[in-house]
């Protein structure tokens, strides 16, 4: 009788405890906008966090909420922006879509060494002991921290130690140019092919002496260029993008090749590497 009393009380409680959960599920249920999974649905689903928001759940429930644009999602681009103001039923203004370059060429053939770097397989690493290992203060060191960093696979390091952008993966989430301790790298607009390849803001002989192939701020480049877009303001070559007709005369004229023109391959846009080098 006992062991009776026994199973039916505890079978008395389970369903007891089952109607007060049941209870405490609809009464403390926490009502969710439909809009947000549908937002999160057409979201890249990467969580790379370039939107400021914990994940694309995150920036799902700020969109909703009226806290964030339609086209907050920097890795999905325009086509994701589309997408989500059609959700929300509002009005999207496409914008520039951009695309991570690094203003650096010189891989082990062409920038000279300082010391032999045997240290963390790490950039940032690196440039704590003496600045890295190239007699360059300003370029890439290779050890691919960048290429770590990006949750897209867009950036490998060559055989020459260079970081080279596949621009075709790039989603913009600017994780790599966080990464870079030499702030090497930088968002351009996927249509400028006409870039300055070099970040080194030394003048002459020194930048000749560090790297064969970086700027020596002849300012041949701001002499011949027909839309004077160009400028020489600090020991390096600028090109003022808003003016630039990418003519290619400054790639022509410049005796370093620090200013390149990005090659259009296979309908996509990819930096081309030549002689080790990234173009």
């Amino acid at each position: 009788m006992s062991i009776l009393v026994a199973v039916l009380t505890l079978g008395l409680l389970g369903v007891a405890f089952s109607i007060l959960l049941a209870y405490s599920f609809k009464r403390f249920a926490v009502k969710v906008d439909p809009r947000v999974e549908q937002v999160q649905a057409v979201l890249p689903g990467a969580n790379c966090g370039a939107c400021g928001y914990a994940g694309c759940i995150g920036l799902a429930e700020a969109i909703v909420a009226g806290k964030a644009e339609a086209g907050g999602c920097v890795a999905g681009g325009n086509a994701v922006a589309a997408k989500v103001a059609e959700l929300m039923g509002v009005s999207l203004n496409p914008t520039s879509e951009t695309v991570a370059f690094v203003a650096c060429r010189a891989g082990r053939g062409q920038a000279r060494k300082l010391y032999s770097y045997e240290g963390v397989d790490n950039c940032q690493a690196a440039n704590l002991l003496f600045g890295g290992d190239k007699l360059c203060s300003y370029g890439c060191l290779g050890l691919g921290s960048c290429a770590r960093a990006c949750p897209f696979g867009a950036i490998r390091v060559n055989a020459e130690g260079l970081a080279v952008v596949d621009r075709a993966k790039c989603r913009s989430c600017r994780k790599c140019v966080a990464a870079c301790p030499r702030k090497l790298i930088a968002m351009v607009a996927k249509t400028q092919e006409v870039l300055v390849a070099c970040a080194n803001h030394d003048k002459g002989r020194r930048a000749k002496e560090v790297c064969e192939i970086a700027c020596t701020a002849c300012r041949i480049c701001e002499k011949n260029c027909p839309a004077k877009c160009i400028v020489v303001p600090d020991g390096l070559s600028v090109i003022d993008y808003a003016k630039c007709t990418q003519c290619g005369t400054c790639v022509e004229k410049c005796p370093q090749k620090s200013i390149r023109r990005i090659a259009k391959t296979n309908g996509g846009v990819a930096a081309k590497e030549k002689a080790g080098a990234a173009v």
